[in-house]
């Protein structure tokens, strides 16, 4: 069945969801700039022009206009934000309260002091309600048709950027990829749900989130100190990530939604080693941050767990929508101390044996054998069970197989691995939640 959003039934009220949230950003943004005295005196010197300054749409203007907070409502804003322009004109929650309801400042007062407005006559009409809970399975339905698995070592853009992928040392790790190439130019889905950790690039030590899904329209490449990678940015899809924001936190996973930030070489080697060179990457990407820099760091098992619920979210997307998902990072390799340098080969590769045949045993590795085993940033191999979570395989409704297999060292300080799974679901079951 869809995702249940009954609250929109709730009559006189507009929650504010990430589909709302979406459609009302730029709007709440400019609410936010008035936060500061400077802004708020030049709004206030010429509205139409300060508002002008924002790519706001013209319906989201006229309502801040002529003060109809019911229209910024139905156009995406949010109350919170909006007190600050409420703010800016001088008025109380009272009186924009009141405004919405067709009273005055005075009359709104009076209703409160009497007890505010009864729940009486405004609930859902039961009828409307067992409507709403009678619809089905939508007709069609996203599926996720494959897992692709791939470190995402910064020297591996250098070397691509810089034309050295011929080169003796290098040649090795690119023809571990050749056929990668060619099964994705054979296979391009419409999105990558591309799983990664940022470097210190988006995120410093000022915010620490544990999981980050973007939810914007677009993100642009990073620079992580020489420079923006010469790539293209991704274009993501905003209407997937709110679904897949709304559906997650149903069950009980605790994102952080981004709308805004820069994306680094996580991201965007896998895309390169994946796409190779493009002027546009060829299908939309959903960045998902995973935090595995700074201790407590997500475990197996729940990285696990949350790609089984991200395929349920997927699968109850109502559109015919075909997703990758990509789990990248690792393998085993340490960035600092005595033990920077350290590789293991026999681990890496018992790591992706198990991968294939027992993720859910591989799900219940400690943290302590990944640091111990694979080097303190081997650790990001953690993100690859989100993408193997989400494979129909693990709950027995379809199977997976696979398609490549590469282990290279080194690149740089860091063992390579690569695995690509094609999703072989039964047809007609998908993973949704009853």
């Amino acid at each position: 069945m869809s995702l249940d959003k009954t609250y929109k039934l709730v009559p006189g009220t507009t929650v504010f969801d990430s589909e709302q949230s979406a459609k009302g950003y730029h709007l709440n943004q400019f609410c936010m700039s008035l936060m500061t005295a400077e802004n708020r005196a030049s709004y206030l010197a010429d509205e139409r022009a300060y508002l002008n300054a924002w790519p706001l749409r013209e319906e989201q203007r006229q309502a801040l206009l002529d003060r109809d907070l019911n229209a910024a409502m139905r156009e995406g804003g949010n109350i919170y934000f909006l007190a600050k322009w409420g703010a800016t004109l001088g008025l109380s929650f009272q009186q924009m309260a009141g405004s919405m309801t067709g009273m005055t400042e005075q009359e709104y007062r009076d209703m409160m002091v009497r007890g505010g407005r009864s729940v009486e006559g405004n609930r859902i009409d039961h009828a409307v309600l067992e409507a709403a809970h009678a619809i089905g399975a939508p007709a069609v339905h996203a599926e996720v048709t494959g897992a692709v698995f791939t470190s995402h070592v910064p020297a591996i853009g250098a070397a691509l950027d810089h034309g050295k992928t011929d080169e003796p040392y290098w040649r090795p790790v690119f023809e571990g990829y050749e056929y990668s190439r060619r099964w994705q130019r054979e296979n391009v889905p419409d999105v990558v749900f591309l799983v990664y950790n940022d470097h210190a690039s988006a995120f410093d030590q000022s915010v620490i989130p544990t999981f980050v899904l973007g939810t914007g329209a677009s993100y642009p490449t990073a620079d992580e100190g020489y420079g923006p990678r010469p790539v293209p940015g991704i274009e993501s899809d905003p209407d997937l990530a709110a679904h897949i924001a709304h559906s997650l936190i149903r069950d009980d996973f605790d994102l952080t939604l981004v709308n805004e930030m820069t994306v680094d070489h996580g991201l965007t080697v896998p895309l390169s080693l994946m796409f190779g060179d493009v002027e546009r990457w060829p299908c939309k990407v959903i960045p998902f941050h995973v935090n595995v820099v700074q201790y407590p760091v997500p475990s197996g098992a729940r990285c696990f767990r949350l790609g089984q619920a991200l395929r349920r979210a997927i699968e109850s997307y109502d559109r015919p929508v075909k997703v990758q998902v990509w789990g990248t990072g690792g393998m085993s390799h340490q960035l600092q101390g005595p033990r920077a340098g350290l590789i293991n080969r026999e681990w890496d590769n018992a790591f992706l044996d198990r991968l294939v045949e027992d993720p859910a045993g591989l799900a219940e590795t400690p943290h302590l054998e990944y640091v111990e085993e694979a080097g303190s940033e081997g650790i990001e191999l953690v993100m690859w069970l989100i993408a193997r979570g989400a494979m129909s395989d693990v709950d027995g409704s379809g199977e997976v197989e696979v398609k490549h297999r590469f282990y290279h060292v080194p690149a740089s300080n860091t063992a390579v691995g690569h695995l690509i799974l094609e999703n072989h679901p039964r047809v007609d079951e998908p993973a949704v939640k009853e």
